[in-house]
């Protein structure tokens, strides 16, 4: 009320001076100053507050049993992590002590909670921050900002009488990115140089020892400087969870949800191929959503199930195609069915012709058992379910359409990774230095062989597509059993 109040005499003053012909020029002109000082002074973060308000807790509520999926990454952070808690062992054999480490791997796959888990592991302070908190457009806020940062974790630590500290910086690509790179400014520069400089100053007799740990999914982003020992000292690889790891978090997100006894959560393990820990909880989340939605007082295996393709896909949409766009949809979904089932019995999980996300309908896979390596066999195998629903749309209905047009660009690009794989006709070569008619020859050829070995397949299995469509287009979704069941039937 008092600022309104002093901004609105002040305003009248200025009009009674102006009015009464005097120059106030000189007066605007100091008010636009004092404005522009000001809002310098609070970019520039010259107050402290930036980090004294951060969440600081010297006991994150979360243990390393509470993270699933990572064991390996668990087990070297703790070896890492238990030169601070075996001080007086470490002093004794002359060990350095680690000041860094940084995490690595997709989106999601819990790294924050590893670097919660570690602070409490060491009964640390621990204080979070993200890479972006040090950028500004105004020279020395960054590093100024870097400096405040190891300050208040020594200040805290004192304070709560702690001897170590945990300072976790995330999204660190922002901050430590490869000095050069920003042309206008030297800020990014020099913030990276004064976390470098931090990192150098810590020292074993410290009497609050700092670690710093670190995450990005952009580790090629970083500038050497930071990865060299003596600073980030351990890079440890937070990948993906396999199907164990996978089955291990699903039982931590569905330990305080009611289950029904008919969830295999195995099974749901095994279908969620490439999935991370944000997946997963979203997966267990939308299943319990699901089951509300429907007034059922536990989950059942079908809204599990469900929330797979809801995860995966999107919601369902309240578009309707017309019927005859409907009945491509199911020879499209039907075809890519077929072979698959053809390549791998049992492989096919759920056919539906629902519209979601981007998708008017689809074909989901049983995936197989967690594999890193593949053949050409596999390769080719994998192509030819992608061709099959537009070839199913020629056989049956004569003529092709734009539905395809996704399933054709994952088909060259897997084309051009046998070439990559050396595993063409051409053998081991450079695709970069690959002539383009050369290339495009041989990646072509592939896709054409391909194309005649699954033409003349859905062609025998006409009968079975005609249906399989009807039974689709009555019931809009069968699951695997139901698709296998009509193919024994039919052939």
């Amino acid at each position: 009320m008092l600022k309104e109040v002093s901004l609105g005499v002040g305003l009248a003053l200025l009009i009674f001076l102006a009015v009464s012909g005097q120059d106030i020029t000189p007066i605007i002109f100091l008010i636009l100053a004092a404005g522009a000082l000001t809002y310098i002074a609070r970019s520039r973060g010259l107050n402290t507050r930036i980090f004294n308000t951060a969440p600081l807790t010297h006991r994150p509520e979360i243990c390393f049993d509470d993270i699933g999926g990572q064991s390996s990454a668990i087990n070297e952070l703790k070896e890492a992590l238990d030169f601070i808690r075996n001080q007086e062992k470490i002093i004794k054999l002359g060990i350095r002590p680690l000041k860094g480490i940084l995490l690595t791997g997709p989106p999601g796959t819990g790294k924050t909670l590893l670097a919660k888990a570690a602070a409490g592991y060491t009964d640390s302070i621990f204080i979070a921050c993200s890479g972006s908190e040090f950028i500004e457009m105004y020279a020395g806020v960054g590093a100024q900002r870097v400096r405040q940062l190891f300050q208040t974790a020594r200040d805290t630590g004192q304070k709560l009488k702690k001897d170590s500290a945990l300072i976790f910086i995330d999204e660190i690509d922002i901050l430590g990115g490869k000095r050069g790179q920003n042309t206008s400014h030297h800020e990014y520069d020099q913030t990276l140089n004064q976390l470098l400089v931090e990192m150098d100053g810590l020292k074993v007799n410290d009497k609050v020892r700092v670690l710093v740990m670190a995450a990005t999914n952009r580790v090629d982003m970083l500038d050497p400087a930071l990865l060299r020992p003596g600073r980030f000292d351990r890079v440890v690889k937070v990948d993906l969870p396999d199907k164990q790891g996978r089955l291990e978090i699903l039982k931590l997100h569905c330990r305080n949800k009611p289950l029904a006894k008919d969830i295999n959560l195995e099974e749901i393990a095994r279908e969620t191929f490439s999935f991370s820990g944000a997946h997963l909880e979203s997966l267990a989340n939308e299943g319990a959503i699901l089951a509300m939605r429907e007034g059922c007082l536990k989950i059942e295996h079908r809204h599990l199930h469900e929330a797979i393709d809801k995860v995966m896909m999107g919601e369902k949409l309240d578009r309707r195609p017309s019927k005859q766009e409907l009945e491509r949809i199911a020879v499209h979904e039907v075809g890519h069915a077929l072979v698959s089932e053809r390549n791998r019995p049992g492989s096919v999980s759920t056919l539906t012709i629902t519209p979601r996300g981007q998708a008017l309908g689809y074909m989901r896979q049983i995936p197989e058992d967690d594999a890193y390596l593949h053949t050409r066999d596999y390769l080719e195998s994998q192509i030819r379910v992608l061709l099959a629903g537009s070839l199913a749309e020629e056989v049956v209905l004569g003529n092709r359409s734009t539905g395809a047009a996704n399933d054709f660009e994952q088909a060259l690009k897997t084309a051009a990774q046998i070439i990559r794989s050396g595993m063409s006709e051409l053998g081991v070569v450079d695709p970069d230095i690959l002539p383009p008619d050369l290339r495009y020859r041989v990646v072509t050829g592939i896709i054409r062989e391909q194309e005649k070995i699954v033409k003349e397949f859905l062609t025998r299995m006409y009968g079975v597509i005609i249906q399989v469509v009807y039974t689709l287009l009555a019931e809009e979704k069968i699951n695997g059993e139901q698709f296998r069941m009509m193919m024994k039937k039919v052939s």
